[in-house]
């Protein structure tokens, strides 16, 4: 594996599983780990570690992804299970200061996680998940229908992960992984150069697809559209029904937030073409029950409203948005997103 000029990579026995993570700067810098999202690995983040050099910087396969040990996930834990990986991994390494987490979309849920039992520096947030998790809910967080039906494995578009799963890295189909992070994880007016392009595509198709990975297993249900959430796996991790990071409002002491978000995000939005509450409204899926019933989610709305509740509460709050971005900020404006984040390491006081 090539990797950037001070990058290097290693397999990390931890007493949870054998991680894969990238690692850049001095043994004894400040600790940084980036926590990246479903289908992608810690090769997103690499084009920036060179660029912290004062920090140590990780960034992990997390379970499920990338080369790390592919490991079943337990989707009742919510992304428990990827926090306490977070936790084995710095424990395997020796790091016991607090560390400033940043979390992409799903990461962002998980140190959240790792946040309600752990002591952290700073919590940086890119296009996360709602706080309500992901899909399947009115604007307080109430489901929709009490088995959370519209939310979990279920929800996957078959298409992709066949595709993931037969390592399909073509461009032939709307629902090849390529076409679908060129259409979803960027602006639409980026595109990564080809040998970068083909590095991530080779990284998503590392994905574990299954019952126990992507997308996750599903329940039967009487509730439109006919599927809620199973137990196993990361898109039933990011369900309402297990999936909430609304307690940091409680955290004390209260490490500063970061929020970064991209204006043009097509995955964490509110009515995300990829919920289905849009999905419903637009016919798609035929019998959606209307809006009274199954909104849209008004994901960017909820994760407002509950960092507006943390800072109420004493905690310090930074919301960047970034004009033009899609869904990963970091990817397709990484110098104005670094210069953001670079400012906020240099101010972030825990209160």
């Amino acid at each position: 594996m090539q990797l950037l000029p001070g990058v290097r990579a290693a397999l990390v026995d931890t007493d949870r599983i054998r991680m894969h993570v990238l690692e850049s700067g001095p043994a004894d810098g400040v600790p940084v780990v980036f926590v990246h999202g479903n289908l992608s690995t810690g090769r997103f983040y690499e084009h920036l570690m060179p660029r912290l050099p004062r920090y140590r910087v990780l960034a992990p396969d997390m379970r499920g992804f990338g080369r790390s040990e592919p490991a079943p996930l337990d989707a009742t834990r919510g992304l428990a299970d990827w926090a306490d990986d977070l936790d084995a991994l710095l424990r395997a390494l020796g790091i016991d200061a607090p560390p400033h987490l940043v979390g992409w979309s799903t990461g962002a849920a998980a140190i959240a996680r790792y946040a309600l039992d752990r002591p952290v520096a700073s919590l940086t947030l890119i296009g996360p998940v709602s706080p309500y998790g992901y899909g399947g809910v009115h604007a307080d967080g109430r489901p929709c229908a009490p088995d959370f039906a519209g939310s979990g494995g279920g929800t996957a578009n078959p298409e992709v992960v066949r595709r993931i799963a037969e390592g399909d890295a073509s461009a032939d189909s709307p629902a090849s992984i390529r076409n679908v992070m060129n259409a979803f994880y960027f602006a639409p007016t980026h595109r990564e150069p080809p040998e970068r392009e083909d590095l991530l595509v080779d990284e998503i198709l590392r994905t574990l697809t299954g019952p126990t990975g992507y997308p996750g297993d599903a329940e039967a249900s009487p509730h439109w559209p006919g599927t809620a959430p199973g137990t196993s796996g990361v898109l039933n991790a990011l369900s309402p029904k297990y999936c909430d990071w609304t307690g940091i409002v409680d955290l004390a002491p209260k490490p500063p937030v970061l929020w970064t978000h991209g204006s043009a995000d097509l995955v964490v939005a509110d009515g995300s073409p990829l919920e289905m509450g849009t999905v419903g409204a637009s016919g798609a899926v035929p019998g959606w029950p209307g809006p009274d019933a199954f909104p849209a989610q008004p994901m960017v709305t909820q994760i407002r409203e509950v960092l507006g509740r943390y800072a109420a509460a004493g905690g310090t709050v930074r919301t960047e948005v970034l004009a033009g971005s899609g869904h990963g900020p970091h990817l397709d404006a990484a110098d104005a997103w670094l210069a953001v984040f670079t400012d906020f390491l240099s101010t972030a006081h825990i209160r």
